[in-house]
């Protein structure tokens, strides 16, 4: 009995060993596969700006020192860096987009574990007008628990809980919204992320490396919110 039950702890232990190197092989056979996949992307966002007769530089300092203070930026900094970063016009609209990247405190606490950037792809199209800080945002379950900014509820049960607005200027976001941006939010609300704006532009931003498969969804996206603000938006901002 006790020969039979040391066999069996030693297959056990045999199969144990061999699942975690088949485990470990196949971890590092998908992180290369990503990566060469975001170089790829990368490669591709170099060959798009020239194609549509955009600017494209692969990496600048200091151009989105501006940006501190909004979303997902730093509430302060200077030399900022951002890479792949393009400007161009964009259905009758000045745009620009880039990757913004920033340390990760909780990354390379594990020894042997390599440091991995917080990483932040951010869209920037040009509005018809001014405004006030303006945030329209998909929060997150910490946001829900520790956000204690009032926010601005319009009386429309599933966009309320879909979205939070913050603003100052409550009057102003009443009449952003007014038209038809909040049923184009809510046609497919859990596609729809997050929106800022400020000054005479409107963000959008993801987690994550910029893609070329985003270019057009996220400005396509922020042109048809535009699109759908009232006129008036900006004559009362």
């Amino acid at each position: 009995m006790n020969g039979w039950v040391g066999e069996l702890i030693k297959w056990a232990l045999y199969a144990f060993v061999a699942g975690m190197f088949i485990l470990v092989f196949s971890m590092s056979r998908y992180g290369r596969k990503k990566d060469e996949k975001i170089r790829e992307g990368y490669a591709r966002l170099a060959q798009i700006a020239p194609e549509r007769g955009w600017t494209y530089q692969p990496r600048v300092q200091g151009q989105i020192d501006q940006y501190c203070g909004v979303r997902p930026f730093p509430g302060r900094g200077s030399n900022l860096r951002a890479w792949h970063y393009t400007t161009g016009e964009f259905r009758g609209r000045p745009f620009k987009y880039f990757e913004y990247r920033s340390m990760n405190l909780m990354s390379g606490a594990d020894v042997g574990e390599r440091k991995q950037p917080n990483i932040e792809a951010v869209f920037i199209v040009t509005a018809p007008g001014s405004g006030p800080l303006t945030q329209i945002l998909r929060p997150s379950l910490l946001d829900r628990l520790f956000d204690r900014r009032p926010k601005v509820e319009l009386g429309v049960p599933e966009f309320d809980k879909n979205f939070r607005i913050i603003t100052r200027d409550e009057g102003f976001a009443r009449k952003a919204l007014s038209h038809d941006v909040v049923p184009y939010l809510l046609q497919d609300p859990k596609s729809k992320s997050s929106l800022q704006l400020r000054d005479n532009e409107l963000f959008t931003w993801y987690r994550g490396n910029l893609s070329p498969q985003a270019v057009d969804e996220k400005l396509n996206y922020l042109c048809d919110v535009l699109d759908r603000m009232p006129a008036q938006t900006w004559s009362a901002a």
